[in-house]
């Protein structure tokens, strides 16, 4: 099993870092944790090995009911921000224990490959020149007018008679699930609880983002 655990985190921004040959490395600085392992799902009674984890507080008067009792149940007192459930060996659910606290020092190192998945910026509608890069015909002629920065043609006359599913078009811009993958941690900040990473991570400040580590050098590790 290719298993996927990572940690929660929340983007706080974009900063820069001095190297030792005194190059510059333009980093994001993401909040690691803490992340509290609420429960552990097995094989023989859900039918899958899974660890959930809890990351960040809620505010009591935005916490629901099931989800007072679902955590009350657990014996976990703050009701957390971002619950999420992360697939893993048998193996790697016996490592770790319910109530334990997990940082960014516990599960990544230095140099390090991560995927790092987010919900990208939203930016509302779009056309297609700013949504698909498309150039437009405002530039090149051909007797355009009022339709400088339109797509052009999305389709043929009769045959087949209807606009082809995919085909690229003015439509909402960005607000969707993305992930980045094979990151390299740049630095780990224990105390502070910060993994710096290298280039840019999908989403906005304060968004809510996921680390797991590189699927790709895994499998290159098992070849």
């Amino acid at each position: 099993m290719n298993e996927n655990f990572g940690l929660i985190g929340k983007k706080l921004g974009n900063t820069q870092i001095f190297n030792e040959d005194g190059s510059v490395t333009g980093v994001t600085a993401i909040e690691v944790g803490p992340c509290t392992v609420l429960a552990k799902r097995t094989a023989d009674k859900h039918g899958y090995t899974a660890i959930q984890l809890g990351f960040g507080e809620k505010r009591d008067k935005v916490v629901t009911k099931p989800e007072a009792g679902y955590f009350k149940k657990l014996g976990i007192e703050k009701t957390p921000r971002v619950v999420r459930e992360f697939r893993v060996t048998t193996e790697t659910a016996d490592k770790y224990e319910v109530g334990q606290v997990l940082g960014a020092a516990d599960l990544f190192e230095e140099g390090q490959k991560v995927d790092i998945t987010g919900v990208s910026k939203g930016r509302g509608f779009a056309g297609v020149i700013k949504r698909h890069n498309m150039h437009g015909a405002g530039t090149v002629g051909h007797g355009t007018h009022e339709s400088k920065r339109g797509g052009g043609s999305i389709g043929m006359n009769m045959t087949p008679g209807r606009v082809f599913k995919g085909v690229k078009m003015p439509g909402r811009y960005g607000g969707k699930r993305n992930t980045v993958m094979s990151v390299k941690v740049a630095k780990i900040l224990p105390e502070d609880g910060l993994l710096l990473v290298a280039g840019s991570v999908p989403g906005s400040k304060n968004s809510v983002v996921t680390v797991r580590k590189g699927v790709k050098n895994r499998v290159r590790a098992q070849a």
